[in-house]
């Protein structure tokens, strides 16, 4: 969606101004240009040579450099992008836009732009709560300016209330939404998405699990939100930070995410990443804990867990237009996620091989195969954040197809 995008990222003064290295960051992994300039402010937290390193562009500080001004550099940062974008936006800089002041590299380019602006405001809940403050965001509204945020929490000198810098992904949405006219390709789809593991109760104290940390599910519906989807994130127990934009359901064993499920239906795509355990007790321990005794190990009586990817595969009616299963393997990987496939049902299986010497489990790294009726598609070792964009990508085009 921003292949080939030039953004101008005027980074004002505030602690929140380490996030603006990162939504460079995340711009240009989808194929952005970034090009940034930085606030005398804005150097007391972060450096000219951070963003430089970055972007692997000059770092634009001084209005009155012989070198670029020689090339009328303020106005030629100011006609070069696409769309000019301000994180952190401060009051300072706001009432500057508001008012066409321009004593400032910023400030100048802001006044000489002919491209569209969007500003991220970040500052102290009681100066965004001035009546200046809240005038110059009128005055900016009316001229045009796109804004995303504030966010409302605790704030880095301690108070509470509105004046948060948006966080990246809705910065990044908000930038999309720009270049695709408010239009994202999984707008208006509904996609319900397991994660994490099932803790099977044994007794009061014990369980029966798989191992999983639930990153990778997380970081697909994550992806799947920034693409416009509805998402419905059942997750197992996990300690893990719900994603932007994403709807959280939390469950502890397979019997209850299969309900909660089924209660999220219906939907247009259905992601099964959870490591559902495959038993559980038949009858419970009436609440008492499993004691050892002197008659040895006592009898585990297991019965199956419901299988919830291919219930969902099989449905009559009502079932997902794609559904796509996950399968951690440790040998025969494309071998065994093929038969699961056929097994189940499924559209789609994401295979990955899940032995101890590949550090995937747990990890924040992931190699996957996409098996389908197309064939296999190998990708290549990625971060997880990456795995779940590339998947988003993959989903939409089905979906959208």
């Amino acid at each position: 969606m921003l292949d080939g995008k030039r953004i101008l990222l005027i980074i004002g003064g505030g602690v929140a101004a380490y996030k603006s290295l990162d939504l460079a960051r995340r711009l240009m992994e989808r194929g952005a240009s970034v090009r940034g300039v930085l606030t005398p402010a804005g150097q007391q937290f972060i450096t000219p040579m951070s963003v430089a390193s970055l972007t692997g562009d000059e770092c634009y500080t001084e209005l009155f450099s012989l070198k670029d001004e020689a090339e009328m550099g303020h106005i030629r940062l100011s006609r070069e992008a696409d769309l000019v974008v301000i994180a952190p936006a401060t009051a300072d800089l706001m009432a500057k836009m508001a008012n066409g002041l321009a004593n400032d590299l910023a400030s100048t380019i802001l006044l000489a732009t002919d491209k569209q602006v969007l500003i991220a405001p970040a500052m102290n809940a009681e100066m965004w709560a001035h009546k200046a403050t809240q005038r110059n965001i009128e005055t900016l509204k009316r001229d045009g300016i796109l804004m995303v945020g504030p966010g409302d929490g605790m704030l880095a000198c301690g108070e509470v209330g509105p004046g948060r810098l948006a966080e990246v992904p809705d910065m990044v949405a908000a930038i999309e939404d720009y270049f695709s006219g408010g239009i994202r390709p999984l707008t208006g789809k509904h996609i319900v998405v397991t994660a994490g593991p099932t803790h099977e109760p044994i007794d009061p104290v014990r369980y029966i699990a798989n191992r999983s940390s639930g990153k990778q599910g997380f970081e697909i519906a994550g992806a799947l939100a920034e693409l416009g989807a509805k998402v419905s994130l059942v997750a197992g127990p996990v300690s893990l930070n719900t994603p932007a934009g994403v709807s959280r359901i939390d469950v502890e064993t397979a019997v209850e995410m299969e309900s909660a499920v089924q209660n999220a239906l219906p939907a247009d795509a259905a992601i099964c990443v959870a490591a559902v355990a495959d038993w559980r007790m038949k009858t419970g321990s009436n609440g008492e804990k499993l004691k050892k005794s002197k008659d040895g190990i006592p009898a585990l009586d297991l019965t199956e867990n419901p299988d919830i990817l291919k219930g969902l595969s099989g449905m009559k009616s009502g079932r997902p237009a794609l559904v796509v299963g996950f399968a951690a393997e440790t040998e025969k990987v494309i071998e065994h996620a093929t038969a699961k496939r056929e097994r189940k049902g499924c559209d789609m299986i994401v295979a990955n091989d899940v032995s101890a010497a590949t550090g995937i489990m747990g990890g924040d790294s992931n190699q996957v195969h996409i098996i389908s009726d197309k064939g296999v598609e190998s990708w290549p070792t990625m971060g997880k954040d990456d795995v779940a964009k590339a998947l988003a990508k993959t989903i939409a085009a089905v979906l959208t197809d």
